[in-house]
């Protein structure tokens, strides 16, 4: 336990007494404070003192530090006065001015206190000096029974050294028990749970994306704070760099936390942020265990990125296996891995992921699936997007997945069984082409029902729809016509935008739309042919 200058004074050995520790009212306005340090020095008596320093030199401070305990005997005031003079009292007075601007310097050197010994040099405390120490809240300290300075000096040095000892001892068990923690089935979550019972904080972590990672932890963030902690998360991950940042406390009600963040992973390829809220800024040993497990946990993220790899392979093996129609093995891995696969009311959900994000997607559909075992299973689909199996009660949560958390654009197949994968994959795909980015999720089952597509649908229309392009379908170059005409129905009939998304020349997706509407036997130039070739393509998509 720190010494501070409650103990000190308390300690009879000493023979100190308290002589400022606020400025002392009186009946005329004492002179303000001037200084750097607030007009309240309450909490300094019970702030760490970071050594003991005895001085008798007109201005010491450029051998102090922040912290320190100042003593002095006074006789730099008898060598700027020459004899000192008295007061009314008979006490022995010092120069106001050199008294005024001796203990400004110590205010602004963040000295913690004075302590001033009495009959060495003066028989007591100077009033000029107990006045400046009042005006510019600095503690000042009467060291009486001519106290030797080295006996305070020795037993602040002491103090200190046995902090340091404990402060070791504890770190050593500290690291010692997150190293246990580490050996867990649970490693990560047991390590954060582990830094909290340590240092007495809570703990946030972030993946890549600054979304909050369900871990398990004892203590909550404040929800106070939890606006302003978002948001610092994300102006870090966002400059990319290895970092530790010290927030200080958020304030809002957060409890007095100072809280810090950590980075996790390396520069360019930052894997998360670490949040510690702890109820004091870290020191040296409890940063030391903050560092510890940013190494554990980022060692942990690394070697996890093999086996996910590893995962997701074996998972687009067993979705091809399901798509082959050999479902048997498929199954029996999934239930060794994964619990099985979802079965009645299952639907189908497909999403397009790419760029960086993937990771986190698949990341979080990870957390997502095991959670829900055996009732959501996800794999890529080779040239294809990513799908989601997900039985009837988890649709909608693993649609907030991705279109909420992830902001991607979701299709979601009708209800079918893994007999019929395939088509509930085809009719997923089909729902994914008509999201768009104000409405990224979109439905088969709505979409099926909807509007005179529904209706014709639902009374034959898809048969006439497939003789309508049957000529077209039996070309040879069936798949590359059908491409340019919906590209170039899709953009209202505009030759430039639409053959730039095909990648292909105006002139050739002109020669392929002419070749289709020969087929057809439609003159493309009549609004009526255009919309009957464009309902017709609409038609045979949904039944396709």
């Amino acid at each position: 336990m720190p010494t501070t200058l409650r103990r000190l004074v308390a300690d009879r050995r000493f023979h100190l007494t308290l002589v400022t520790a606020a400025p002392t009212p009186t009946a005329a306005p004492a002179p303000a404070p001037t200084g750097d340090r607030p007009d309240d020095t309450t909490g300094a008596l019970d702030a760490p003192v970071t050594w003991a320093h005895s001085s008798d030199l007109p201005d010491p401070t450029p051998w102090l530090e922040p912290g320190q305990l100042l003593l002095t005997d006074g006789a730099q005031f008898e060598t700027v006065l020459g004899v000192g003079r008295t007061d009314d009292t008979g006490v022995a007075d010092v120069d106001p001015r050199f008294a005024d601007d001796y203990i400004r310097r110590l205010v602004r050197a963040d000295v913690l206190a004075l302590g001033f010994a009495v009959d060495v040099v003066h028989a007591a405390v100077p009033p000029a000096l107990v006045a400046a120490c009042a005006a510019h809240g600095l503690p000042l300290l009467e060291v009486g029974g001519r106290t030797p300075f080295i006996a305070i000096v020795r037993h602040v040095a002491e103090v200190l050294a046995t902090e340091a000892r404990e402060r070791l001892d504890w770190s050593l068990r500290a690291q010692r028990s997150l190293a246990r923690a580490a050996l867990r089935p649970d490693g990560l979550s047991a390590v954060l749970g582990e830094l909290e019972r340590q240092l007495g904080c809570w703990v946030a972590l972030y993946d890549a994306a600054g979304h909050r990672v369900p871990v398990r932890t004892r203590r909550d963030v404040p929800a106070s704070a939890t606006p302003a902690l978002d948001e610092a998360v994300h102006a870090v991950l966002a400059r990319g760099v290895r970092a530790a940042t010290r927030l200080g406390d958020l304030g809002g009600g957060s409890g007095g936390l100072d809280v810090t963040l950590q980075t996790l992973g390396s520069r360019g390829r930052l894997r998360g942020v670490l949040a510690v809220g702890a109820p004091v800024p870290l020191d040296p040993a409890a940063a030391d265990l903050v560092t510890s497990v940013i190494a554990l946990a980022s060692i942990a993220l690394e070697q996890s990125r093999a086996l996910d790899a590893a995962r997701r392979s074996l998972r687009s093996g067993l979705l091809e296996l399901l798509l082959a129609g050999t479902p048997d093995v498929a199954a029996a891995t999934a239930r060794r891995v994964w619990g099985g696969f979802p079965t009645g009311g299952l639907r189908v959900l497909a999403c397009a992921v790419e760029g960086p994000s993937a990771d986190l997607v698949l990341d979080d559909l990870e957390i997502t699936a095991a959670d829900r075992r055996g009732r959501v299973f996800f794999a890529e689909q080779a040239g294809g997007p990513l799908l989601v199996l997900a039985g009837p009660t988890d649709v909608d949560d693993v649609s907030d997945v991705l279109v909420g958390r992830h902001g991607l654009r979701v299709g979601v197949s009708g209800a079918g069984n893994t007999e019929g994968l395939a088509r509930l994959v085809s009719e997923a795909g089909r729902a994914l082409e008509r999201t768009t980015a104000p409405a990224p999720l979109a439905h088969f089952d709505t979409l099926h029902g909807e509007g005179l597509l529904g209706v014709l649908a639902g009374h034959g229309g898809t048969e006439v729809a497939r003789r309508v392009l049957a000529p077209l379908l039996a070309s040879p170059d069936s798949d590359e016509l059908l491409r340019a005409v919906r590209a170039w129905c899709e953009h209202n009939c505009a030759w430039d935008p639409a053959a730039r998304s095909l990648g292909i020349h105006r002139h050739t997706l002109r020669h392929r739309v002419g070749d289709a509407a020969r087929l057809l036997g439609l003159d493309l130039d009549r609004f009526d042919d255009r919309v009957e070739l464009w309902n017709a393509l609409r038609l045979h998509d949904l039944a396709t």
